[in-house]
């Protein structure tokens, strides 16, 4: 049997996605300064929509100029802003030009599609729906929106793409394993769509490097609809730049290499899991066999690790971004009202002098209250870490500062929120690096203390122990984004 030609298949999506949420208008213009779309109802109301709620246009099958328009609705509802939009749609019998060059999807021929979403078999898309990352929406939004986009993209479950629940910690790990990795070393195109935080980007870097790359490899492309807690690699890579929870880009976006770091550890370093109740051994580098990690987000020692190893807990996750400010006034006003903890370690910066010669500088601090690298330069939506990092650019940049009182520490903090105005204060150490390392050298009794934070994951190191940061040299995934 001959394969299912473009025309069929939208002729079926299209039908499919004629819900209640699909309405016909007329008199299309287009604002393109103000990206705005304003059409009149069939009753000559007129109505607008913003292009940061737009998510594309794709066009009706022998039924042309026409096209059916589709949009995020109720994406910033007060008090809900964190909680994903509906998707509806409007019927247009003609759009101007410039607003199809902005937001159209086009299909060319099977034979001439290079486009991100092929048809194989087997199929080599695949959408996770990581069930319990951040306040647990990712099921609801799979079923209310991502299903329906799917299917204006011309994809069916199952004959175009697999679609997988997250049953533990480990599916998604497993999952990468398993296929991804198998088949990337094959050289296959593969387009993961991911319903999660930055976990499960972290989970699928590590899998993809936890055995030999072959000579063909060719990297998946990730698309990122933010449902985690932090989602800072979509903050800081424009996917949320729109109302749309990551849809946009799904359909308009472009792949891009996705920067990754190598974080080293010394032999006793543990990974902690169940909420920090019980810990596992870290992957081993091949070559050195000291326990490994790799990221693509950010590093950090001190009261960011601290804050996010205290609030791993389903108690807190249910909060969503807020957890990290609760567990915050926890830890900066201690019950038996003892100042914030001071971190003891030895800080050491590593910068290459352009020689090849390697070149560590020691932080000329013997105590420290904050410590992060970072890749991307916004943890939240608005918690602007690192204000001169751009979009995959690569360049690890180093944000630190020593102990000082609670409400020194807050200022500081809320200065973060105010576009990343904490980098200009005298106290804030802020710089391009190559590298860190931090050296425990039994400063600490309490292991608390000497919590590692990669990427949301907590690594509890020896008391004696260290870890080194360095930056990832290997292409081993895309991340699709507008830029």
């Amino acid at each position: 049997m001959g394969a299912e030609s473009p025309e069929n298949t939208l002729r079926e999506a299209t039908a499919q996605v004629q819900e209640e949420d699909s309405r016909t208008g007329v008199g299309f213009t287009y604002d393109r300064p103000a990206s705005r779309l304003t059409y009149r109802d069939l009753v000559s109301n007129e109505i607008t929509i913003n292009g940061a709620d737009i998510i594309g246009a794709f066009p009706k099958p022998h039924k042309r100029p026409e096209h059916d328009i589709v949009y995020a609705l109720d994406a910033n509802e007060p008090g809900k802003q964190d909680k994903p939009p509906r998707v509806c749609s409007i019927t247009a019998p003609k759009l101007p030009d410039e607003f199809l060059h902005d937001y159209g999807h086009e299909f060319a021929s099977d034979d001439e599609k290079q486009g991100r979403f092929t048809k194989e078999q087997p199929p080599n898309t695949h959408v996770i729906v990581s069930t319990l990352s951040g306040t647990c929406l990712a099921k609801e939004f799979y079923e209310r929106a991502v299903q329906r986009i799917l299917t204006y993209l011309g994809l069916k479950e199952e004959e175009d793409y697999v679609l997988h629940y997250t049953q533990s910690v480990k599916t998604i790990t497993d999952l990468t394993t398993s296929v991804f990795l198998p088949r990337a070393n094959q050289g296959t195109r593969q387009n993961i769509i991911l319903l999660s935080g930055d976990g499960g980007v972290i989970d699928i870097i590590n899998a993809l490097l936890s055995a030999p790359i072959e000579q063909g490899f060719r990297a998946p492309e990730l698309s990122i609809l933010p449902l985690g807690t932090g989602n800072a690699l979509a903050h800081s890579t424009g996917v949320t730049k729109d109302n749309t929870f990551g849809l946009a880009t799904l359909v308009r976006g472009h792949p891009k290499q996705l920067p990754i770091f190598k974080t080293t550890f010394s032999p006793g370093a543990r990974l902690l899991i169940e909420e920090g109740s019980a810990e596992e051994e870290l992957a081993r580098d091949s070559q050195s066999g000291a326990p490994t990690l790799y990221g693509g987000v950010v590093c950090s020692w001190g009261m960011h690790a601290s804050l996010v190893g205290d609030s791993d807990t389903a108690e807190y996750r249910k909060y969503g971004v807020e957890r990290f400010k609760m567990a915050a006034k926890e830890a900066l006003f201690p019950a038996d009202g003892s100042p914030p903890h001071a971190y003891k370690a030895k800080v050491l910066i590593f910068k290459p002098d352009g020689f090849g010669q390697e070149k560590w500088e020691p932080i000329p601090r013997e105590e420290h209250m904050y410590v992060l690298a970072a890749l991307v330069s916004n943890l939240e939506k608005s918690f602007t870490i690192s204000p001169d990092s751009k979009p995959l650019e690569g360049q690890l940049r180093l944000v630190h500062f020593g102990p000082m009182s609670a409400e020194g520490i807050m200022r500081i903090m809320g200065l973060v929120y105010q576009g990343g105005r904490h980098v200009n204060e005298p106290a804030v150490g802020y710089e391009e690096i190559g590298g860190l390392r931090i050296e425990f050298e039994g400063r600490e009794e309490d292991a608390r203390w000497r919590r590692v934070c990669v990427d949301g994951k907590i690594i509890r190191v020896e008391k004696d122990g260290w870890v080194e940061l360095r930056k990832g040299k290997k292409h081993i995934l895309d991340v699709v984004c507008m830029a």
